[in-house]
């Protein structure tokens, strides 16, 4: 499946339609909180990371590794849980994101990009 990064917005039936090809109803994603874009549709959350490096000037302090329940609404639509969000050297020492406002960031982004 074929990484797809996104800037303005994406439907939810867009989004569905590429993780049928890997995953079924659950998409891969890593959110650039600071240029407020995401990238979807990898694999794994590293090529999605790598991209966003590589293509989009993306740092990795501001970069983090989520998963979309696409037919889950609310809390359960958005899973923070990648082997990318492993920072200790800026402050996160899992595979979710710790910080509360980090979390509120990736919602708000996610809100507006995800229509």
């Amino acid at each position: 499946m074929a990484i797809k990064i996104v800037k303005n917005s994406i439907t939810k039936a867009e989004l569905l339609e590429m993780a049928k090809e890997e995953f079924g109803d659950v998409i891969k994603a890593v959110v650039d909180v600071e240029q407020r874009i995401m990238a979807v549709g990898g694999e794994l959350h590293a090529d999605e990371e790598s991209l966003l490096m590589e293509n989009e000037g993306s740092k990795r302090e501001n970069t983090w590794g989520i998963n979309l329940y696409l037919e889950k609404s609310g809390d359960d639509f958005i899973e923070f849980d990648s082997m990318v969000n492993l920072k200790p050297s800026y402050g996160n020492r899992s595979r979710g994101v710790e910080k509360d406002e980090v979390r509120d960031k990736i919602k708000q982004i996610i809100k507006k990009l995800v229509s």
